[in-house]
């Protein structure tokens, strides 16, 4: 619903804390922790203390059943207006990008002035349930109007009732991990071990001379400890990186290595997002533009891989736009696994899969990969699922606003065969 002519909608700033292996700083760390001191940092960093916001979209992938409410809870605590209104999203890694669109269209449409777009997401704070069977019991048990229909199901209580049921990383519908899905899509296009790994490393020398040379000084807050990404490695190399045996396909046809894949993480982060006249008027400087944004699905069950979705939602996107995929200063292509980020450029580069798949006369072509991931990508830094998409949406504008001007592509692959991409501008 239009309430007024169509704005831009300004990207003002990120903040995030640092991403930390899995069961290491954050280890005792909720989901809401961690949202609400991104939020609480955001605010201080801005001078939103006690004002009101249109509207806040924030998410995470794995929740407890506490965290129902989890925008709203962290909004609470965040130093915020109360009457700041926020809203839960959850489109797998693509979280909170979907999140900043979302907030980018209520203020291009003049729905609202300003919001913030985030997500968050625990390894460590995995909700742990127990089977089937024995919340059966509890409800039998509770549903009971008298003390024998209350305690008879008791009766069947059996000790395997007691053995976790800890939450699955599988596609339902096809029984498979991410990093099993991506070891066939390697398979399938011919992604090398070697090309994996030369990704990976360079993924790590990105990240590590972006925090060396300060570039993260003003997106990352300290917390917990923790003042740098703690995954990123300073001293790797294709040797290093050569010597890690397999995970996903342990046979002498597999190439998929915790070395080239993304490890379990946790962390937050966030974007504040508003008019441009809602920007002068708090005397906030403008990074860059958010301005397109699309998502696509493929039938990864029937006919295509997993993460492969994002090479449809970028073609869509150029068309939309009326751009070509060389028409780029910056790419920002989540490495959920170097495999699939290869394989993804790859299907660009292929006249039949864009003939035959995309319905395009000719390929999209390559892209300069010296402006791939020029910070560090997914593989370095972490991926706590639901926080990724506005870690890369701050990194990539504030990048932009260094050079001064330019133009940036954002590709995120999620679980369940969807991608969510976006154009940033300045």
């Amino acid at each position: 619903m239009h309430s007024s002519a169509p704005r831009r909608a300004a990207i003002v700033g990120g903040l995030r804390i640092p991403f930390c292996r899995a069961h290491t700083n954050y280890a005792g760390s909720s989901n809401q922790d961690m949202m609400t001191a991104v939020l609480a940092g955001l605010v201080d960093r801005y001078s939103l203390a006690g004002k009101c916001l249109g509207d806040v979209s924030l998410g995470a992938v794995i929740k407890h059943s506490r965290d129902w409410n989890l925008a709203r809870e962290s909004v609470l605590g965040s130093g915020l207006a109360a009457e700041t209104p926020a809203f839960d999203i959850q489109r797998a890694c693509g979280t909170s990008l979907e999140a900043a669109i979302l907030i980018g269209n209520k203020i291009a449409l003049g729905q609202i002035d300003a919001g913030i777009a985030g997500g968050t997401d625990s390894i460590s704070d995995t909700p742990v349930v127990y089977p089937e069977e024995y919340r059966h019991i509890l409800l039998r048990s509770y549903r009971g109007r008298t003390a024998l229909e209350r305690i008879s199901p008791w009766l069947g209580l059996r000790p395997r009732h007691f053995r976790p049921a800890l939450p699955g990383v599988v596609e339902p519908r096809t029984g498979l991990s991410m990093g099993e899905s991506t070891e066939l899509t390697a398979k399938r296009w011919g992604v090398t071990r070697q090309a994996q790994d030369t990704l990976a490393l360079a993924s790590h020398q990105n990240a590590a001379r972006a925090w060396d040379e300060g570039f993260y000084d003003d997106l990352v807050m300290p917390w917990q400890g923790a003042r740098e990404d703690n995954n990123v490695r300073r001293d790797t190399s294709i040797e290093k990186l050569g010597r890690l045996k397999p995970v996903f396909d342990r046979g002498p046809q597999g190439t998929m290595t915790a070395g080239n894949s993304t490890p379990l993480t946790d962390g937050a982060a966030a974007v504040l997002l508003a008019s441009e006249d809602w920007a002068a008027k708090h005397d906030l400087p403008v990074m860059a533009y958010l301005r397109f944004g699309r998502v696509a699905a493929v039938d990864f069950v029937q006919r295509e891989g997993l993460l492969m979705a994002p090479a449809y939602a970028v073609s869509a996107l150029l068309e939309q736009a009326g751009l070509g995929l060389q028409d780029f200063d910056l790419y920002e292509i989540h490495e959920a696994f170097a495999a699939q980020t290869l394989a993804t450029l790859a299907a660009w580069e292929s006249t039949e899969f864009c003939r035959e798949r995309l319905g395009r006369d000719r390929p999209l072509g390559a892209i300069d990969r010296s402006r791939l991931n020029r910070k560090g990508g997914s593989i370095a830094i972490g991926h706590p699922f639901a926080a990724t998409g506005a870690r890369i949406l701050a990194t990539l504008a504030r990048q932009l606003a260094e050079r001064g001007s330019g133009r940036g592509l954002i590709s995120i692959c999620t679980a369940g065969g969807m991608g969510v991409t976006a154009i940033v501008e300045r």
